[in-house]
Formats: C-alpha cells, structure tokens, sequence
C-alpha cells in the first residue's frame, strides 16, 4: 500500500444522442470520511451509487460529487389535445342549434390554439437505463481519477513527511553529542546545584539531600526523551513504509514529538541544546503540516 493525500480533484465527461453530462469529485482534509452528493432530480439512484463507491476509493476526507446534466435536441412530434378538440365539436353542435352557420372545418379546428400541440418524442425504459449505466461507468472512471490524483499527492506528502523526520532524526543526534548532554557536563551541572543547594538550605538531612539531588539529576538528563523521539522516528518511517489509511497514526505520533521536544527544551540548561530544542519543535511542526494531509 501506497501512502495518498486526502486532497485531489477529478472530472469525466460523456454523452449520449440525447443528453451530455458531467461528473466532478474534489476531497480535502477532514478528520473522518464525509460524503456529499449532488445529481439532478430524477436522477436519486446515482446518489446511491455514488455513496457506495467513494467509501471503497476514500478512507478519509471531505468528498463532494456532482453531477451536471444538459439535454441535446430532441425529436418532436405532433399530438391532438384530445380533450379540448371533444370540448370544441361538442360547443359547435349545441351552438348549431342557436345560430344557423356551416358546421366547422377539421382544419378550422387544428387551428385552434391549444388544440395541436407539440411534444417530445417518447423515450423508451431501455434507453433511459443504458443511459444511467453509461453515467455509472463514467462515475466509477471519475472515482478512480480521483484516487489516482490523491494517490500522486501522496507521494509527494510521503517524500516531504521523510524528509522532515530526517531533519528530525539529525537534530536530536545533535543533541546527543552537544557537550551539555554529556555525562561529565551534567555531573558537573549536578554537582553544582548540589553545592548551591547546601549553601541555601543549611541543616539538610541526608536522606533528604539525596532525593533532591536525584530530582535535579532526573531533570538535568535528556537522553530518555532523545531515545524516545529515535523511536518516534523509526515508528513514523515504518507507517510511511507500509502505507495506507495511517494519517491518524502519523498525527498522534506527532503529538509524541512535540512533547519529547518541549520537555528537551525544558531541561536543556544550555543555550546550544536549547537552540537543537527550538529547531527540533520547528521540525516537527513542518511534518505535522503534512500529516495533516495525509489521509
């Protein structure tokens, strides 16, 4: 599996000799899969298809279809308004009686308004049902075009998402080598808080002592979270590597990230480790900006 943007967007058009249509699907960021459909009236069992095939091509995103219809020139045929013309022979013979006048023409009665009238020709269930198979195919082609697009964005999320946790990976190997981080520079930091300790809190027991010196050494040592944001990275590598649905992961991970980086700037008694911490969170967020794409 491949990682895929939740953004893209997609058209298809077709036809047949009575009308034209257009489909377009475009998605964006959302938090889960939201569907949102539009299609002309009559026209409610393509809704359905839509709503059933998007979720096999979208596991996240806001999706919106629609589907623009144009009808071309039909044939038209003549029909007789039969009621009106019945209405129109039976006036004549009831005003016969009244009025004595030559009985009406037939082509005098055509030529009444109304009488005559012009309309489609009908179209017959099979046509309207190919029609709505052809618009179906087409839909399944759009979807595909639409997974294929959010599948190229993908892989440039996936290339810039590796590139910040390299980013990421390096900058918290600098902290591990900065001088402040070492062994011998937090003894000597320990060593000095002890000392300034003693000098502000005279009568200390010895019990006492070693907790607070055991509390200063446990926040002046930062490679717990440096092992743990090595860890992060690795984890984050291997979701990118198996690819699919695994935004949300990515995201939490993320979450990880900045709290090893924020408690890395809070120990950091040194202004070169807290200039790495600085860049760190910077790093992180620039891949949270793209996990949030990803779907």
């Amino acid at each position: 599996m491949t990682v895929a943007s939740m953004t893209g967007f997609a058209r298809r058009e077709g036809g047949d000799a009575q009308q034209t249509w257009v489909w377009e699907a475009k998605s964006v960021n959302g938090k889960g899969l939201d569907v949102r459909v539009r299609v002309p009236s009559g026209l409610d069992r393509l809704e359905h298809e839509v709503r059933g095939r998007v979720p096999k091509v979208c596991a996240r995103g806001n999706v919106s279809v629609s589907l623009s219809v144009e009808r071309s020139e039909r044939r038209m045929q003549l029909q007789v308004n039969r009621e009106m013309l019945d209405q129109l022979v039976r006036l004549t013979r009831e005003l016969r009686e009244e009025v004595d006048a030559e009985p009406p023409r037939l082509d005098g009665l055509l030529a009444v308004r109304g009488v005559l009238e012009t309309v489609e020709e009908p179209e017959d269930e099979a046509a309207r049902e190919a029609r709505e198979q052809a618009m179906i195919a087409d839909l399944q082609g759009l979807l595909d075009d639409l997974a294929a697009a959010r599948l190229q964005e993908g892989r440039a999320l996936n290339q810039m998402a590796e590139s910040h946790l390299a980013e990421i990976a390096r900058l918290t190997e600098d902290a591990r080598q900065c001088a402040a981080s070492q062994p011998e520079a937090l003894r000597a930091r320990l060593r000095k808080q002890v000392e300034d300790l003693l000098e502000t809190r005279t009568g200390l027991s010895e019990d006492r002592l070693a907790q607070e010196a055991a509390l200063l050494a446990s926040k002046a040592d930062v490679r717990e979270e440096l092992d743990r944001l090595d860890a992060h990275v690795s984890a984050a590598r291997e979701l990118l590597a198996d690819g699919g649905a695994i935004g949300r992961r990515l995201d939490f991970l993320c979450q990880e990230f900045n709290r090893e980086a924020n408690t890395l700037c809070s120990k950091a008694g040194d202004v070169a480790l807290t200039g790495i911490g600085l860049s760190l969170k910077n790093a992180v967020e620039q891949l949270r900006e793209q996990v949030q794409n990803i779907e």
